[in-house]
C-alpha cells in the first residue's frame, strides 16, 4: 500500500452489476426510487437522501448487534459459526440469503461460492485455468496449458496439473475432466446450453491429457472456437465418483439430480464448509489443499465469512465499522469514507472512477415499436440525454466520460478497444446534451409535432413510451429519469416505470417494453466479441421469450450478424480491426441500444483495520479487482497481511 493510502488511511470499492434487486444490477440497496413525475435533478437529490436515512438507520441497527456480541472470538464453532477475528476475512455484496445447495449441476444454488462467469469464482470448485480480466489471460489452475491442434482450431489439447487432487484425497485426472463435459451434457443443465452448439466432446488422451473437439459446419471448419476456449476458465470441474453416487442416490433423475444440495461435496477448491443460516455463512480453509503445490502456500485466512445482511446500507456500515473486510456493493460517493470520515478504507484506485471499468449499463429500444423502428428517433433521444449529469448523480462521479473514453462495441477493455478504428468513429460519437441537433435530426426526417400537443407524432400516432427498470435500483432509476427529461426537451413524452424485479424481468426477456436497461458483458476470453453479440446479435434478437442474452429490443441488421459470425475464425489482426470497427460504426448509426454510464464488473472495497496489502492497481501485482473471489483475483487471499 502506499504512504498516503496509510497515512491517509485509504481503500474502498462497492456492488455489482449482478441481477439481484437492491444488490446486483444496480447496486442502490434498499433506497426508494423517485416518484416518476420528479424532475431527474430532484430524483437524484431523493435518492441520496434516502441512501443517507437508511444508512443511519442501519449503523443504529449494527451497532447495536455489535454491542451485544463478545468483544473478541476466541474459538471457531460450526454450531454457530463464530471465528477468531484475526483468522477471518469478512465479505458484503456477495450473498443476500441461505444458500440453497453447494451444487454446480444447479441452476439456482444461491451461495456465495458457486459463480461460473467469466471470471469463474474458485473458493470451492475449481475450473481448469482462471481469467485475468487486466491482462486478457487464462492463468493454469487445475491445467497447466493447452494449444490448438491445427491452424483451423478444430481442436485443442490440455495438460492437467499432476499436482492437483480431490478433497477426498484421490487423484484429479482426465477421466473427471471428460465427465465433467459429459454430465453436463446429459443433464441438459443451464451451464452447457451455451456450449452445445459449439462443443462436440472432450476425449481422454491419457490420465493427464485431455482433447477438446469443436463442434463443426458443414464444410469442417468450427463453428466457434471463442466458445470451446471459453469452457475453460469458466466451468467448475467435478469428481466422477462422487457425481456418480450423487446419481445414484437420486435414482438417475436429472430434475433430482440437478437440486441435490451436495453438502458432502468432493471438490479441489482450497475452502469447504463450516457453517451456513439465514444470517451468515463461513467456510473453512482446508489445510490439506493441493495448491500449496502451485501458490506456495496456503490462503492467508483460515476462514471465509459473508454475514447476510438486508440491504445496502447495512453492509455499507459494516464496512465503516470494520466488520466487512472486502465488500462488493456500490457506494455512493465512496472517496467521503476516507476524505471526511478518516475510515481506513480504499478502492481499486485512488481517484474517480475509483474502481476497475468493465461493463456498460445500457438502455436498450425496443425496435417492434412504432416510432422507436426509425433510426432518427433512437438517435435523437440518445443525443438529447444528458450523461454528465448520469455520471455525476446517478454513479456520483465513479465512470469514465465519454469523452474520456468514446463509445465502441469493445466496451471499456483496453484489448478491445485495440481493434477499433476510433478516427473512424469520431463523426459518429454522441457526447450528450445535444438538443438543438436531436430536435434538428427529428424536423429533417419530418417526425414533428402536427396536432400541436407538444409531442411528435409518427404513423399518426405520439411518439410515447415507458423507460424502464428495477424498482430500487436507485442508480438506474435516475438514468432513465434522466433520459426521460432529455425526451421531454425534444417533443417525446417518455415517462418511467420502476415496476418489481421479477416483473421487470419478465418485461426485458419477454419484449415487452419501450426502452429498458441492461449490463454488457464484463471482459472474457471471448471479448469483444461477447460484447458484440450483446448488442447487434440477430440470433439473439430473435428469441421471442426469455432471452436473457441481449439486442432484447430485436434489432436485425444482417451486415452485423455476418461479420459477428465470422470473427471467431478470423486471425488476422487487420481483420480483426476492420470487424469490429465496423461493428461499431453500425451500432453508432443505428442506435439500436446506447451505452449510458461505465461500471465495474465487480465493486470492490476494502478496509485495512484486520487485513491489509488488498490488491491495488498501482502495486505491479496483476492482480484484479474481484475481491480475492473470482477468476486470478483469487490470488490476493494468497498475500493478505495482518495489520499489527
Amino acid at each position: 500500500m502506499k504512504a498516503k493510502k496509510i497515512m491517509a488511511i485509504l481503500m474502498t470499492g462497492a456492488l455489482a452489476a449482478s441481477i439481484l434487486a437492491g444488490c446486483g444490477g444496480s447496486g442502490s440497496g434498499s433506497s426508494s426510487s423517485a416518484p416518476a413525475a420528479e424532475p431527474a435533478a430532484e430524483a437524484a437529490a431523493e435518492t441520496e437522501e434516502v441512501a443517507e436515512e437508511a444508512t443511519e438507520e442501519a449503523a443504529e441497527e449494527v451497532t447495536e448487534e455489535a454491542a451485544s456480541e463478545p468483544a473478541a472470538e476466541e474459538t471457531a464453532s460450526a454450531d454457530d459459526g463464530t471465528t477468531p477475528r484475526n483468522e477471518t476475512l469478512y465479505f458484503a455484496g456477495q450473498q443476500w440469503g441461505t444458500p440453497n445447495d453447494f451444487n454446480p449441476l444447479s441452476s439456482n444454488s444461491n451461495n456465495f461460492v458457486i459463480s461460473q462467469n467469466d471470471s469463474c469464482r474458485a473458493i470451492v470448485y475449481e475450473p481448469l485455468f482462471l481469467y485475468n480480466m487486466l491482462d486478457g489471460q487464462m492463468y493454469p489452475l487445475l491445467a497447466n496449458d493447452w494449444a490448438w491442434d491445427d491452424d483451423a482450431q478444430t481442436s485443442l489439447t490440455i495438460h492437467l496439473n499432476t499436482d492437483a487432487y480431490w478433497s477426498d484425497g484421490s487423484d484429479f485426472t482426465a477421466d473427471d475432466v471428460v465427465y465433467t463435459f459429459d454430465v453436463n451434457k446429459e443433464l441438459a443443465t443451464s451451464g452447457f446450453s451455451d456450449y452445445s452448439t459449439y462443443i462436440d466432446s472432450f476425449v481422454k488422451i491419457d490420465d493427464d491429457t485431455v482433447q477438446v473437439k469443436a463442434a463443426l459446419n458443414e464444410d469442417g471448419t468450427p463453428v466457434n472456437p471463442l466458445k470451446v476456449l471459453e469452457w475453460l476458465p469458466k466451468m467448475y470441474q467435478l469428481n466422477k465418483a462422487y457425481v456418480e453416487s450423487v446419481k445414484e442416490r437420486n435414482n438417475g433423475d436429472a430434475d433430482a439430480i440437478k437440486q441435490d444440495p451436495m453438502d458432502d461435496c468432493v471438490h479441489t477448491g482450497p475452502y469447504s464448509k463450516f457453517y451456513t443460516s439465514d444470517q451468515k455463512v463461513v467456510y473453512v480453509r482446508d489445510d490439506n489443499y493441493w495448491g500449496v503445490a502451485l501458490w506456495g502456500s496456503l490462503p492467508v485466512p483460515k476462514y471465509l465469512a459473508h454475514t447476510i445482511f438486508k440491504d445496502n446500507a447495512a453492509g455499507q456500515v459494516a464496512l465503516s465499522q470494520g466488520e466487512v473486510d472486502c465488500c462488493q456493493q456500490f457506494i455512493t460517493d465512496v472517496q467521503e469514507l476516507w476524505l471526511t470520515q478518516e475510515l481506513p478504507i480504499s478502492t481499486w484506485l485512488d481517484e474517480a472512477p475509483y474502481g476497475l471499468t468493465a461493463v456498460m449499463p445500457s438502455a436498450f429500444f425496443n425496435t417492434t415499436k412504432n416510432g422507436l423502428d426509425q433510426v432518427a428517433v433512437r438517435k435523437a433521444i440518445a443525443m438529447a440525454v444528458d450523461y454528465d449529469q448520469i455520471i455525476a448523480s446517478a454513479m456520483s462521479g465513479q465512470s469514465p466520460t465519454f469523452q474520456e473514453l468514446p463509445r465502441c462495441i469493445a466496451g471499456p477493455d483496453e484489448a478491445g478497444r485495440a481493434y477499433c478504428d476510433f478516427d473512424r468513429l469520431e463523426s459518429l460519437q454522441f457526447y450528450g446534451n445535444d438538443v438543438d441537433g436531436a430536435n434538428a435530426l427529428l424536423d429533417e426526417a419530418g417526425i414533428k409535432d402536427e396536432d400541436g400537443d407538444g409531442i411528435r407524432e409518427f404513423n399518426g400516432e405520439n411518439l410515447s413510451y415507458k423507460a424502464e427498470c428495477p424498482s430500487g435500483w436507485t442508480d438506474w432509476n435516475a438514468s432513465m429519469e434522466i433520459i426521460a427529461a432529455a425526451g421531454e426537451k425534444i417533443g417525446i413524452d417518455i415517462q418511467t416505470y420502476f415496476p418489481d424485479a421479477n416483473t421487470y424481468y419478465d418485461d426485458m426477456t419477454n419484449g415487452k417494453f419501450d426502452i429498458c436497461m441492461w449490463s454488457s458483458p464484463a471482459g472474457s476470453v471471448t471479448s469483444p466479441w461477447s460484447k458484440a453479440m450483446f448488442y447487434l446479435s440477430e440470433t439473439y434478437g430473435k428469441i421471442e421469450a426469455g432471452n436473457w442474452s441481449g439486442n432484447f429490443g430485436h434489432y436485425m441488421n444482417d451486415e452485423a450478424e455476418g461479420i459477428i459470425e465470422a470473427i471467431p475464425t478470423m486471425t488476422d489482426e487487420a481483420d480483426l480491426t476492420e470487424a469490429y470497427t465496423r461493428l461499431s460504426e453500425i451500432w453508432l448509426e443505428e442506435v439500436p441500444s446506447f451505452a449510458l454510464m461505465y461500471r465495474p464488473s465487480l465493486f470492490y472495497a476494502v478496509n485495512e483495520t484486520v487485513w491489509t496489502n488488498y490488491p491495488a492497481a498501482d502495486d505491479g501485482r496483476n492482480i484484479p479487482p474481484t475481491d480475492l473471489t473470482d477468476g486470478y483475483g483469487i490470488a490476493g487471499l494468497y498475500e493478505l497481511e495482518l495489520v499489527d
